[in-house]
């Protein structure tokens, strides 16, 4: 039986503007394997709150392992003198029973990221 916090969401802040970022393209992928990254696993874009709508993975569908989110902020930024383009967020799942949360704080020109709750 899964327990009731075990999912995997993002958060994307727009730090320029100092407002959630919307519509940030967001997909995931389970790392490993002889090729490297595996399959995504999903894709969703950012909600008015910068948020994903729906958990990219929850339940049983979250296990262990190594993961990579890739953030489309190229796209969202959309302007001729950005640095970023897909910003990709590798990290690793050991308690599949806590909820992890993935933000990122964004300009055109850096990021920071941390586990959020």
């Amino acid at each position: 039986m899964s327990a009731p916090h075990r999912r995997l969401t993002v958060h994307v802040l727009d730090a320029t503007r100092g407002v959630p970022a919307v519509g940030v393209r967001v997909s995931l992928a389970r790392l490993g394997g002889a090729a490297g990254v595996a399959a995504e696993l999903a894709r969703t874009r950012t909600d008015a709150d910068g948020r994903s709508p729906t958990p990219l993975l929850a339940g049983d569908d979250l296990t262990s392992g190594d993961y990579e989110i890739s953030f489309a902020l190229g796209d969202y930024f959309g302007l001729a003198d950005r640095f970023l383009d897909i910003v990709p967020v590798r990290f690793v799942v050991r308690d599949t029973d806590l909820h992890v949360h993935i933000a990122v704080l964004a300009t055109a020109w850096s990021y920071t990221t941390y586990r959020g709750s």
